[in-house]
């Protein structure tokens, strides 16, 4: 006895436990929250968000919950006095006898769970609602209604949701209401004479009235709807839609309005059959009406004469999608692409062989690390970034990465939670290459590289505590006369490293109890409380990554899958591109922009990303984000002021959103054009180059964009990636930086079709574009000319037998031989260039060598001009053997090699003679390792190198301290130090 007793209030005080326990997270979430968004000056979206969702949850649970309350509670109320004796009723008498005793919590907790799920739904609709509550117009109508398209893309949206939203309430209040009156005798489904109490039929006879009334009005609204209905053919009304399927939608309207007074009717006659009748009618029309009507009419009508009748509605989705995907300004330009050599032919284009760039930034990243990667627990994303920065007066495409954390680099025995979280804190520097060039031995030429750094890109804070790889949060700052804590970088100091602590203003200041006590709760972390390394003066970083932040302060925008870093105004930035979309534009093709912005990069890579937001017909890149990687300062500036959509989403929170004219000269000076936008494009133009609606219809010039060569060796077969490169396309007086691809027709044919390049140049101006930024050119080649595409040329690389003057070995043999000699050979990026009146195919090829610590170099540089290929170790000598000895232009490569390693002072004394010998040895294992290159035996390249590094470390030995410097020596013509070899840099 004392046993059961001692357990009535244990249950009660667990479930109180639990729910405080429940009520405390959440609150700790919500204040942490609050405290994120406050430490970024970004407040107002977190509460405009909140209230929103909690104004809509408010509404979604008091409307569901009162209709499904009051339907139990008039249900109940409105019972016989005396229910009717009917063997049925009988048999009901035990079920309202289990119901009775949980009768009031069910007419409680019933309402309060279905509002709960109403609810939740209701608030999962704040973005719809913002974006109608704050609508702006487009200044366009639609063809069909003559109705401006925010009435499309910000109302019809809302109102589809608030009609299905009360259809669904009014489904759960007829059930309730029905279930109500069934189990206490309003309603009776056997006998005979009257089955229905006056008070059931009134009450069932309303909530039919009001549903039947709300499907009128989805009947109604659907007609709208039929604007973004999507076919095979194209999104957007057809000829049988205007002609049968809204005639019908308007005919079942005013059926449905009929029905539902028939519904309220039945309340005096006292009979159902009428309503009984007009619902089976109405079945019946939309059976007939909205379904065999219409396919009869498309089949017997429309379909012998389909591409007459639809020509009209082609062409308005031809043009609707042009405008909502960006392409209604595409410069088209027939280039008639010859296919024939002749020496001197790039004289034309001398301005645009320098820019092409030779550095694969999806593969260099090995590289990167082993030579810049300093220690293991720094390390570099998989798949670098393109940029253009200004040395020594010329703008260079650049190959450049962060330098940032990677804790799995840390030793095991040096893993806890103090180290992960309050002493390797943060990266450190940037690594710039140069895009066109290759050192001697085909590492990366390095222009800014080391730690502390070295380079051409000034001084700049150097410290990565924001970035793609960050930790999940860090615990930074001291109080004044602290030691500092955080791990900074590795030096020669006895201690072998250089500590720090954060100066910075990014993050949460977590000194007080409270905030440290929440942020305990957030992370299941008691550390919080108990370590030392958190004091007064500590502040906690985290929602690190640029994607990350940038989608917290802007949930209603979609972000490109590829963030890249900059050096701006001193500091690192990471630049984030962010569009507004749609699938609501009238007319215009639906596409999984998943599907369009995968390619064989997002494939392979983990820090690259394909869109992952569904189906899209509208996008626009409005918007320009940046994150700095040492605070985490996020700002949003305004990159297409005249988009609609954005201009909705400015209003719902004003003040978010910077004007352009913000946008600082040097910041500028970095924004591109971005790749995903740009994979959507490309995506859309492969059908949508056509424009007359006879040819649409009959597909026959219909492209699609090549697999990557690359890629089909191992099988897979996915999209080519487009490449940044600086180029001229026909008809521009020099080059610019440009995102560009190739498209070949749909089929098996293999040939090419067209090429797209977009000015991706935004200038330098201070909040002001270049003029001729986001211009897209695109050159369509004669169906009557056979120019190769990327498959075709990459079958001809793996399989030519064309030597080289710098090889001893055929093409074919050297990569044979480099794959057979347990080597990995990887071909690089497939660039295409309109350039010498045809097209030029340039790929570099890298080999790796075996083992752990191996990284991939460019060995070769291959080029393809019609059914010519040649190649050779740098590009200016592969185009010369492709142009008859002389290609007529310089690539940017030309005498950047970093030749051997040569003492910059000859000393004297007693070590003369023996430093004397190893810069004798030095320049010998150069030269064969030089050798060895061209004949392709990397046993004796590797050999070669081993007494080329032995030998250097005899002439450092051997020379007086100071006297000498070993270092490469660069060509006369390189603006900036060139990078050691592997060998040297150990």
């Amino acid at each position: 006895m004392w046993f059961r007793r001692s357990r009535g209030p244990l249950v009660p005080t667990i479930a109180i436990l639990v729910a405080l326990a429940v009520l405390v997270s959440i609150a700790a979430g919500i204040w942490t929250d609050i405290l994120w968004f406050s430490s970024i000056g970004f407040t107002k979206v977190y509460t405009t968000e909140l209230v929103t969702k909690v104004v809509l949850f408010t509404l979604g649970f008091l409307l569901t919950a009162a209709l499904v309350g009051s339907s139990l509670v008039v249900g109940y109320r409105t019972r016989p006095v005396y229910a009717p004796v009917t063997p049925q009723q009988q048999n009901l008498d035990q079920y309202r006898e289990a119901i009775e005793p949980l009768r009031r919590l069910a007419t409680i907790g019933i309402p309060v769970v279905l509002g709960f799920l109403a609810g939740t739904g209701a608030a999962g609709q704040w973005k719809t609602f913002l974006l109608w509550r704050n609508s702006v117009p487009f200044g366009t109508k639609d063809p069909q209604f003559g109705m401006d398209l925010s009435f499309f893309v910000f109302t019809l949206p809302w109102l589809r949701f608030v009609l299905g939203f009360v259809t669904m309430m009014l489904i759960m209040a007829l059930i309730a209401a029905a279930f109500t009156h069934y189990v206490y005798g309003g309603v009776q489904l056997q006998g005979r004479g009257e089955r229905t109490t006056h008070s059931a039929r009134t009450h069932l006879a309303v909530l039919l009235a009001a549903l039947v009334l709300v499907r009128a009005g989805s009947y109604w609204v659907d007609r709208y709807s039929l604007l973004t209905k999507d076919s095979l053919l194209l999104t957007g009304i057809r000829y049988t839609d205007a002609h049968a399927v809204m005639p019908t939608k308007a005919i079942l309207a005013v059926a449905a309005l009929m029905t539902a007074g028939l519904f309220l009717a039945s309340i005096w006659t006292k009979s159902w059959r009428l309503p009984v009748i007009g619902v089976a009618l109405l079945t019946i029309t939309a059976v007939v009406a909205g379904g065999i009507y219409p396919a009869l009419y498309q089949s017997i009508l429309v379909k012998p004469s389909e591409k007459t009748h639809e020509a009209m509605y082609l062409d308005r989705s031809i043009k609707a999608t042009r405008a909502a995907y960006g392409l209604d300004s595409v410069e088209v330009q027939t280039y008639q692409a010859g296919t024939t050599a002749t020496r001197n032919q790039l004289r034309d284009d001398a301005d645009t062989i320098p820019g092409i760039r030779l550095v694969d930034p999806n593969i260099v990243s090995p590289t990167f690390k082993q030579l810049q990667s300093v220690k293991s627990y720094y390390g570099f994303p998989d798949s670098l970034d393109v940029d253009r920065y200004r040395i020594d007066g010329k703008v260079n495409d650049t190959v450049i990465a962060v330098r940032e954390l990677d804790l799995e680099g840390v030793p095991a025995n040096q893993r806890n939670w103090l180290n992960d979280h309050t002493v390797y804190t943060h990266g450190f520097g940037v690594v710039a290459a140069y895009g066109n060039r290759r050192g001697e031995d085909g590492q990366p030429v390095f222009y800014e590289q080391n730690i502390p750094p070295v380079g051409t890109l000034g001084k700049f804070e150097p410290r990565i505590y924001f970035g793609e790889e960050s930790p999940a949060y860090s615990i930074v700052g001291a109080p004044a006369g602290a030691g500092p804590r955080e791990f900074d970088y590795p030096d020669s100091s006895p201690a072998g490293q250089k500590n720090n602590t954060y100066q910075g203003n990014g993050g949460v200041a977590i000194g007080s109890f409270m905030r440290r006590a929440a942020y305990a709760i957030k992370y299941r972390e008691l550390k919080f409380l108990l370590s030392d390394a958190v004091n007064e003066k500590s502040r906690l970083l985290y929602n690190r990554q640029p994607l990350e932040r940038v989608r917290r302060v802007a949930p209603w925008l979609t972000l490109d899958g590829n963030p890249y870093p900059a050096v701006v105004d001193g500091r690192v930035q990471w630049i984030v591109d962010g569009y507004t979309t749609t699938a609501d534009y009238p007319y215009s093709r639906l596409q999984d922009i998943d599907n369009a912005t995968s390619d064989s990069v997002t494939e392979s890579s983990s820090s690259v990303r394909a869109i992952s937001t569904g189906q899209i017909n509208y996008i626009r890149n409005s918007v320009k984000a940046t994150v700095d990687a040492f605070d985490g300062t996020v700002r949003l500036y305004t990159w297409d002021d005249q988009d609609p959509v954005l201009k909705a989403w400015s209003k719902a929170f004003s003040g978010t959103v910077r004007p352009m004219s913000e946008i600082s000269g040097d910041l500028m000076s970095h924004l591109r054009y971005p790749e995903d936008l740009f994979k959507v494009q490309r995506s859309t133009l492969a059908k949508y180059h056509v424009t007359d609606p006879d040819s649409f219809y009959g597909a026959g010039d219909f492209w699609k964009v090549p697999n990557d060569p690359t890629r089909e060796e191992t099988g897979s077969a996915v999209y080519q990636p487009p490449y940044y490169l600086t180029l001229a396309m026909p008809g521009q007086t020099s080059p610019s930086f440009s995102l560009t691809t190739t498209f070949q027709p749909t089929g098996d044919r293999q040939v090419l079709s067209g090429f797209l390049a977009v000015d991706a140049n935004a200038g330098t101006e201070e909040g002001k574009r270049r003029e001729g930024y986001g211009k897209l050119r695109l050159l369509e080649l004669p169906r009557d000319t056979t120019v190769k595409g990327p498959g075709q040329v990459a079958n001809d690389i793996n399989s030519s037998n064309v030597t080289s003057e710098a090889f001893t070995l055929t093409l074919n043999q050297f990569l044979n031989q480099s794959r057979q000699q347990g080597s990995r050979v990887t071909m690089g990026n497939l660039l295409t260039l309109p350039v010498g009146g045809g097209l030029l195919y340039v790929q570099p090829v890298y080999v790796q060598a075996s083992g752990s610590s191996s990284y991939p170099l460019s060995r070769a540089t291959v080029v393809a001009f019609g059914d010519k290929l040649a190649w050779s170790d740098t590009l200016t000598g592969a185009l010369d053997g492709l142009f008859g000895g002389s290609s007529g232009a310089e690539a940017g490569d030309t005498g950047t090699g970093s030749g051997p390693t040569t003492p910059t002072k000859p000393p004297t004394g007693t070590n003369a003679a023996a430093l004397d010998q190893a810069l004798k040895d030095i320049q010998s294992a150069y030269d064969d390792g030089r050798q060895a290159l061209k004949e392709g035996d990397f046993a004796a390249y590797g050999e070669a190198q081993k007494r080329l590094d032995d030998a250097i470390q005899r002439a450092v030995a051997a020379a007086p301290q100071g006297s000498v410097t070993v270092t490469p020596t660069p060509s006369p013509s390189a603006s900036a130090t060139a990078t050691p070899s592997p060998t040297t840099s150990r």
